[in-house]
């Protein structure tokens, strides 16, 4: 990070970086993927193992970088099996 740099995500409301829809969040991964920071953004969201939201343009849910968010209330892609 060079000084004077201004990451994308801080010309913007935070909480799209943390917002539930999936609108919102794919918003957030768009604008972070013009980002001259993202890389190091990513990093830095790894290594802290971030609990969830966007960084560096992935988005986090429990610590872990997924592929899509899904919203709340859909059901699971693969049901449990009852044994």
């Amino acid at each position: 990070m060079h000084l004077g740099e201004i990451a994308i995500c801080q010309q913007y409301d935070p909480d799209l970086w943390f917002a539930e829809g999936t609108a919102e969040t794919e918003r957030a991964r768009q604008l972070c993927r013009n980002c001259d920071l993202r890389a190091a953004c990513l990093a830095g969201a790894i290594a802290r193992a971030e609990p969830w939201g966007v960084w560096g343009g992935e988005v986090f849910v429990d610590g872990r970088v997924v592929a899509v968010k899904r919203g709340r209330g859909r059901p699971r892609k693969v049901q449990p099996s009852l044994a």
